[in-house]
């Protein structure tokens, strides 16, 4: 697996009230809201993506829907690498015994997208994000 870069990161957040007043009015950062509630921004120095991303939209994500498995540990953060090939770091992966809650998924903005839990319940990707390469 080559990863290239870090494609994104931050909270996975199941109080986006709290999340609201720490990001924005705390710490000052400059978001752009999509529907849903999901914030990100692209202007942080070091970063290529920071976000926090509504609870109901992770599980959208990886389960179809809004609405995180009971038997399966709740992210607390997300963390995508970008890989010169999804489908085979997805298989990599699985050969080295991690369990794929989503797999080689094209999402509608365009990024294809593996994810999986790591051991302290970081909700980590391989992806490919077309638009953030050069």
């Amino acid at each position: 697996m080559n990863i290239l870069f870090v494609a994104g990161f931050g909270p996975v957040s199941s109080d986006m009230a709290k999340s609201r007043s720490l990001y924005i009015e705390a710490l000052g950062i400059n978001f752009k809201e999509e529907e849903g509630g999901y914030l990100h921004t692209e202007k942080l120095a070091g970063c290529k993506a920071f976000a926090v991303w509504p609870l109901e939209q992770a599980a959208e994500s990886c389960f179809g829907k809004n609405q995180w498995p009971e038997d399966v540990p709740k992210p607390k953060a997300w963390l995508e690498f970008d890989v010169d090939n999804v489908e085979s770091a997805t298989e990599e992966l699985k050969q080295k015994g991690w369990k794929i809650l989503l797999e080689n998924k094209l999402e509608p903005w365009g990024q294809k997208v593996s994810r999986f839990l790591d051991p302290d319940g970081t909700l980590v990707a391989v992806t490919y994000s077309p638009w953030m390469r050069n």
